[in-house]
């Protein structure tokens, strides 16, 4: 199975690259022995630039979609989604493993997923009440992932 993120936006050169970048290659290292192939597959889709908000999900959503594999689980991050603890993220994460399903995780842009999308997803998560910028979302994301698989693996990185 494989980790897809996708995202609506470009990261460029600097901290939040960096810090993507660590917690993707720490994840290959522990997630292979776990059976993650691949690592983390990144997708940067480029944000629409139509005129109203309506419009740009929607073209944004088709973009996202059109990477969807045949079989996946869809995590949608949103603002209007649960707040799960790391261990509840782990335990969905070993799932998905265990189903040998491939796993995207989608973030959008500055308007948000559209409704559409977020209804395909089987899990829609937030990282709090508050909005965050993509960039923000995507390290706390790979971090996240990280954690889980050391939740899995029981590796004392995480200690609560």
């Amino acid at each position: 199975m494989r980790l897809l993120v996708i995202a609506v936006g470009r990261l460029k050169q600097g901290p939040e690259r960096e810090l993507t970048n660590r917690y993707r290659g720490r994840f290959d290292d522990i997630g292979r022995k776990l059976g993650f192939r691949g690592g983390v597959e990144i997708h940067e889709i480029a944000e629409s630039r139509a005129r109203d908000a309506a419009t740009r999900m929607a073209e944004e959503a088709a973009a996202i979609a059109a990477l969807f594999p045949e079989k996946y689980g869809l995590v949608a991050l949103d603002e209007r989604g649960k707040s799960i603890d790391s261990a509840a993220f782990a335990t969905h994460l070993g799932r998905f493993r265990d189903a040998a399903t491939d796993i995207i995780f989608v973030i959008g842009g500055a308007d948000g997923l559209s409704p559409e999308l977020r209804g395909k997803a089987g899990l829609t998560i937030a990282f709090g009440a508050a909005t965050w910028p993509h960039q923000m979302v995507r390290v706390m994301l790979l971090e996240q992932i990280y954690r889980a698989a050391t939740i899995l693996a029981g590796h004392p990185y995480h200690r609560a």
